[in-house]
This record gives C-alpha cells, structure tokens and sequence, in this order.
C-alpha cells in the first residue's frame, strides 16, 4: 500500500481508507463554571450569523468557535480531527470521500444532525447570487449524495488529497436543513453554546448546553460574553481594568504595561498569521508587473518587523506559505529595500515618479497605518510617492477591503498550501484580494492539488511562491505571531492553537476558569 503524508494524516492506497477522528486531552482537568468575557476585535454593525461572511475573529470565535460546528476541526497542535464527522474514506485518486457523521447530534432547537444538513449547508456557498468566500471549495463539489442519514459522500472535480481539512473552513458552518433562514436569524447550531443575545458590532452572549455531544471533554464555562472593542487601547484597559477576561490582538507598543500587571499575561503563538498590502491587479497602474516589481524592492521589511511589531514575527517574501506550512520554501532569495532596483523597474514600466493612494485602518492589523507611513517614507527614495489614506475602523472590510485599489489587509494563514492559495490567490475566488491572474501559477494550483507524490507535490509549490514573489500582486512584508493576553482568572491548555487568534478562535471550548 503506498502512502501519503499530510502531517501524517492521510492514507491512500488500493482500496479507500479510514481516517479516525479522536479528541485531544487537555493538560489539566479543568472544571465547568464561570462566564469567560473577552473582548474582541473586528467587530461590524454589518455581523451576522451567515458564516459565508464571516471575515475577522469577533464572528469566527462566535461562529465555529461557540455557536456553531464544522465537519472536522483543527486541533490546537495543526493535527486534523472530526467535529460532526467522526471519521471519513477515500478513493485511490482522492476524487471521491465519503465521511461518516455523529450520531445523537441536535441543533439548539432540538432538531436532529444528519447528512441532509450538511448537504443543504454546503449548498448554501453555490446558491444564486451567493456571496461566500468558501464558493471555491464548495464549487469543486459536482455531486452530494446520501447514502444514509449519518453518510454523505462527494464526488470531486478534480482529487484534492487536502479535502477533509477544507471541511473545517470556518464559514462552512452547518445549518438545520428547511430552516437555514431561521438559523442564521437567530444563530442556531450544533455548538457548545446556544445563543442567548446578539448585538451585532456590539456584543454576543452565549448559555452553555446542557448534554451536549462533546460531553465534559471541552466547553467549561457556563456562559460567555464576547465585547466588540475594535480600538486596541481600549481593548487594552478594558483587561486591565477587570472589564474582560481576554482580548486579542495587543499593541506591542504597550505590552510592557500587561507583563508588568500581576493580574494579567501574555499569551504568544508562532504562526503563519501575515500582514499584507494587496493591490487591484486589474486596476492601473497595478496592471503592470514592472509596477509592482517596483513597490515589492521600495518596502524595508525588516524596519517593518522591528518597528511594527517589535520583533514579534518574520520578515516576508511576499507570499503567504509560511515555516508552519508543510511545504514551505524557505531556501527561496530573499526580497530586500533596494530603492535602485526598485527605480530600475518604473523605468521599465515607463515612469519615472509613481503617485498612489494606500488606504490603510488599524482594523486591518494592529499598526497598519505606522506601517504604511513607514512604507510611504522607505518607496519615496524611489520616486514613489505614496498617500496614506488613514479609513475608518467601522466598515474597513466592507467599504475598502477588496474595493479600493491598494490597502492594508491580514491573513491568518491556513493550514494547507492549497487552502490558503485556493482562498486568496486562485482566479475569481470571492477573497482574492489583488484579482490576480496568473496562468502557471493556475496550472500549478490544480496540479499540486491533486498530486499524492509528496517530492512533486513540494516542488510544484516551491514554483507557486517563486512565481508569486516575483510576479504577484500582494506584498507581503512580514509574518507576525499571534499575541494575545488574559487574565489570571482564566485558564488554558499547554498548547494552543495557532492557526487562528485566541487558539483557533475557539478558546470558549477549550479554556476555563484558573
């Protein structure tokens, strides 16, 4: 039987086979009780219970973290597990998975878990006119078949031996089937937590449930209360000011005062979270590579990393795969500030000075606006003149985000190369945010998809971030680490997830009271 490795997880061979889902013991025996309070970034009064828009962690940490389930989950060490699946089987050429589903499940309002769920929920992302960011992975789906009420099987497109970990995509959350409008009016899922009030942009409260599915193995608190505070100062004195419990995202610039209280700490994880200035490639003068080639040797990265957030992270090579992805080419040249190179490239686009808006919020990432300033003063030197358009918190990933023609944006990462690169960077996909369309870097991304060899696989995206390096459309100056800070009151486990903030976004389940 031959085998295929992603992360030790997937196995193929002659005939299909069984991958097992089992929970992770926590490191202590934690005890139920309490109300977690934690206050959240990336908040908008335009929040809802559709996962299909869930964009920033205020609704992740709401949504797959609290309220809501997926198929499967990744666990806080990156390993692959089942959520309402318990386990799932695949052919030979990874084109056909069938994946077995809990049994003795309910919605919050008593209705019974089963495959027709899943498939009304996965269709929801390919209905007319819907607006989803997981439309990719779903569209790859050309049949949704019940083979029983607790067996669903989907036929692919195309193989993709990373299919089970798209499962856990947190917009593809599971609904009722018949009553999905009512579901994402009232927020009704599977979830530890049952939805007891829901402000949008403001606040979210949540009344842990009784004889859930998950038994005591996870969700300790019996409530929690997730606060909107988009402004990171007051984020900051909300904590310690016994306000909230958590809060996401810290400026740098004052974690000195949280390590300094007894009370509070800081909680930081090494990721593949990155910062990023997307471009519309579609949009003058972005059209032009020389353009672009020119803005990538105009940024001094490693200011960014020292100024911005303080050592806390990486300098980038403008491309999302980080030394968390598998296949990471990290042995790839650097890019570096070089003004000369970067004036070479306006000559060959024809220019000799360049005059561009950058639109760019803190509600993108904490120090969005000093990095631009800091990109502004580092392009000047090349004849680049930069305008910092300082956008307004509320509504940045609304009204800028994927609208004005360069701004300030983050990825957390992904756990996969092909999830990130099928999210972000695969042609008319609804997130990517530089409209960019290159024709081998297509061919690549369906080839590597599909490829079990694990040496072919590595060197098709090693290709795939060269290409994007040299060519893309999204600077990607640095990587930074997820750096969150709690209250002594609260407790975690030894190892937290770092694929997403505040552990994967589902700390409501997986911490509790100290």
């Amino acid at each position: 039987m031959t085998r295929f490795s992603r992360r030790g997880l997937l196995k193929t061979g002659v005939a299909a086979s069984v991958l097992a889902a089992t929970g992770m013991p926590l490191a202590a025996a934690p005890k139920r009780g309490g109300r977690l309070r934690a206050g959240l970034s990336g908040a908008n009064t335009s929040d809802s219970w559709d996962g299909r828009t869930h964009s920033d962690i205020f609704m992740v940490a709401s949504g797959v973290g609290t309220v809501f389930d997926c198929l499967t989950e990744v666990g806080p060490n990156g390993s692959l597990r089942g959520e309402l699946a318990e386990s799932w089987e695949v052919s030979p050429d990874a084109k056909t998975w069938t994946f077995n589903l809990r049994k003795g499940v309910k919605f919050h309002n008593g209705k019974d878990f089963g495959a027709d769920d899943v498939i009304a929920s996965l269709n929801m992302h390919v209905a007319e006119g819907a607006k989803s960011a997981a439309k990719p992975i779903v569209s790859a789906i050309v049949e949704m078949k019940k083979i029983t009420e607790h067996q669903v099987q989907f036929a692919l497109d195309a193989g993709n031996a990373d299919f089970p970990y798209l499962m856990s995509d947190y917009h593809i959350l599971m609904y009722p089937a018949g009553m999905v409008e009512e579901a994402i009016a009232k927020g009704i899922g599977t979830g530890l937590y049952a939805v007891q009030s829901f402000e949008p942009g403001v606040r979210m409260v949540a009344k842990r449930v009784d004889d859930h599915y998950k038994g005591d193995s996870a969700g300790f608190f019996d409530e929690v209360e997730y606060i909107a505070i988009n402004d990171t100062t007051a984020r900051m004195n909300a904590l310690l000011t016994g306000q909230v419990d958590a809060i996401n995202r810290i400026d740098f610039k004052t974690e000195a005062l949280l390590k300094a209280n007894p009370n509070t700490r800081v909680l930081e994880v090494t990721g593949n979270q990155h910062y990023t200035f997307p471009m519309l490639s579609k949009t003058a003068p972005f059209d032009d590579v020389n353009v672009r080639r020119a803005l990538k040797y105009g940024i001094n990265r490693q200011e960014m990393v020292d100024k911005i957030l303080l050592g806390h992270g990486r300098v980038g090579n403008d491309t999302p795969i980080g030394p968390a992805n598998q296949y990471y080419a990290g042995d790839m040249e650097q890019l570096s500030y070089d003004p000369d190179k970067a004036r070479f490239h306006m000559k060959e686009a024809g220019l000799t000075s360049l005059d561009i808006n950058l639109s760019a919020s803190n509600a993108a990432f904490e120090g969005a606006v000093d990095a631009a300033q800091l990109y502004q003063a580092s392009a000047k030197g090349a004849g680049i003149n930069i305008n910092v358009v300082q956008e307004p918190a509320d509504g940045y990933w609304s009204n800028v985000w994927l609208k004005k023609p360069w701004c300030a944006s983050y990825w957390s990462g992904r756990a996969t190369e092909d999830w990130m690169f099928s999210s972000a960077y695969e042609a008319g996909a609804p997130w990517n945010d530089s409209q960019w369309d290159h024709p081998r870097f297509q061919e690549l991304l369906v080839a590597a998809r599909a490829e079990l060899d694990t040496n072919t696989r590595r060197e098709q995206y090693h290709e795939m971030q060269e290409i994007l390096r040299t060519d893309g459309a999204v600077i990607v100056p640095m990587f930074a680490n997820f750096v969150q800070a709690l209250s002594n009151k609260v407790a975690t486990p030894d190892t937290v997830g770092n694929l997403w903030q505040m552990d994967n976004g589902r700390m409501s389940e997986r911490w509790w009271m100290a």
